[in-house]
């Protein structure tokens, strides 16, 4: 007789082949989703899923967080958190195949058992949730406007058609839910969106090369001043205010929850090591480029949201066109990112609520009311939560740390199948001492904030 596992037991009597499957995989088992012939995703598939889920919401908040710190340590930043991320993932793919996990959780499972997987599920839930509604709160900004200190920044269908009932905020965003949202959410398979994930890819390219051009043409102009090489030091809690900018980084980078599903639809898992290198050197790029663009053109004014400072005279010809083709570009981008991270969000949400149900791909009742569910629980978040900077806060000092750095290392020095090698080790304990001294700083100025105001820092 074969012994299950102990990660395993819980879901022995699933049926033996599903993308939304968290067991383990025989070293001979096949993917064919539902016997449907699917013989396995692209590389170049995943390259764009992988891409998508790293590129979301968070580049809007980079230009803000880079300039905060000061160019040259913003981009250094960016690049040393893309270096981390790397690493954090290479720890999660040996390990699972070490332990032969098809999930993330079931990673954590082997290493802490089932207290240490809830928990990680908990961390990818809320980061995921956080992120979709920011999404959301973006989406919203660039349709219907925003309001930033008394005055407001107009959304593009506002500007079009000017203000009735069905340009409002909340008449809009029902509208993306029901006839964007609702039929890409309904996919059982992470493949399925491999050609909204290029588009969306795409359409961030196009807002970078867009803010490049505006910056270029400006140069030549003689219109751009010398951004900030170094951050800007009132005091002493000013300072302490940098490092609220690094969750904003990290949480720029979080797609661990995707890693697993993505590579187990591979119709070559020996590839993932190489999407993930090729994804990662595609979004640093993208966020590099983002970062450095959007502070040598707005300077101390980049907004939280960097779109919301396209909503006004460029300085060159065509700006109104212009404004237009960013904000609507980036607004279908996080339209096409939203299921990759709602996918995550929904399988971990029924793993929580439901361990020893069938998989949730194989029960369409339950598929479709925590997809509804959850779908409205972040339309609500959208409505209350202020700005994205401080969503971006949250979850980046809190889950996003968790899920992308503090559980991979601690995994690595748990090392149940012993695979651990010294330099593991010694990048573990580091990233551990990173996440929780920059979380728990990044936490602390902002509750020191609320009772001090500081009018010579730009946030």
């Amino acid at each position: 007789m074969t012994v299950l596992p102990s990660s395993d037991r819980k879901y022995r009597r699933s049926p033996p082949r599903s993308p939304l499957l968290p067991q383990k995989l025989d070293d001979d088992q096949s993917f064919d989703a539902h016997g449907s012939g699917f013989d396995g995703a692209s590389t170049s598939g995943a390259v764009f899923n992988l891409s998508t889920t790293i590129v979301g919401a968070g580049i809007m908040g980079l230009p803000a967080a880079v300039n905060q710190l000061g160019l040259i340590p913003g981009l250094l930043t960016i690049m040393f958190v893309s270096m981390l991320t790397e690493s954090s993932i290479d720890m999660i793919l040996r390990f699972s195949r070490a332990s032969k996990s098809k999930t993330y959780s079931g990673v954590a499972t082997d290493a802490f058992g089932g207290a240490g997987s809830n928990i990680l599920q908990a961390c990818i839930v809320i980061n995921n949730l956080g992120m979709l509604v920011v999404y959301m709160i973006i989406i919203g900004d660039v349709l219907s406007g925003t309001s930033v200190d008394g005055f407001h920044h107009g959304g593009v269908i506002e500007e079009w058609f000017g203000q009735h009932w069905w340009t409002t905020r909340s008449a809009l965003l029902l509208f993306t839910t029901f006839f964007v949202f609702a039929p890409l959410i309904s996919f059982k398979r992470v493949d399925s969106l491999r050609y909204t994930s290029a588009l969306s890819v795409a359409l961030a390219v196009v807002f970078v090369a867009i803010t490049a051009g505006v910056v270029i043409v400006k140069l030549m102009e003689g219109k751009v001043g010398m951004p900030r090489l170094m951050p800007k030091l009132v005091n002493q809690a000013s300072f302490w205010k940098l490092f609220t900018t690094v969750p904003v980084v990290v949480t720029a980078y979080i797609c661990h929850h995707n890693i697993l599903p993505i590579e187990n639809e591979l119709k070559d898992p020996t590839q993932m090591k190489s999407i993930v290198r090729k994804s990662l050197t595609l979004c640093t790029s993208v966020y590099i480029a983002t970062s450095f663009f959007g502070v040598v053109l707005f300077g101390d004014h980049t907004m939280d949201d960097v779109l919301a400072n396209f909503d006004g005279d460029l300085g060159i010809p065509y700006s109104s066109l212009l404004d237009d083709l960013v904000r609507v570009s980036y607004g279908l981008h996080l339209m096409l990112v939203f299921p990759i991270v709602f996918f995550s969000l929904r399988l971990n949400v029924d793993g929580l609520l439901f361990p020893y149900a069938i998989p949730i791909a194989f029960d369409n009742k339950r598929f479709f009311s925590v997809t509804i569910a959850l779908m409205g629980f972040i339309l609500m978040g959208a409505s209350f939560v202020p700005s994205i900077w401080d969503a971006f806060q949250f979850t980046g000092a809190t889950a996003a740390v968790c899920v992308g750095f503090i559980f991979p290392a601690a995994i690595t020095l748990r090392n149940i199948p012993g695979i651990a090698t010294k330099n593991d080790r010694l990048i573990s304990w580091m990233m551990i001492f990173l996440a929780v001294s920059t979380s728990t700083v990044a936490v602390t100025s902002d509750i020191y904030s609320i009772f001090y105001v500081d009018e010579g820092i730009t946030s």
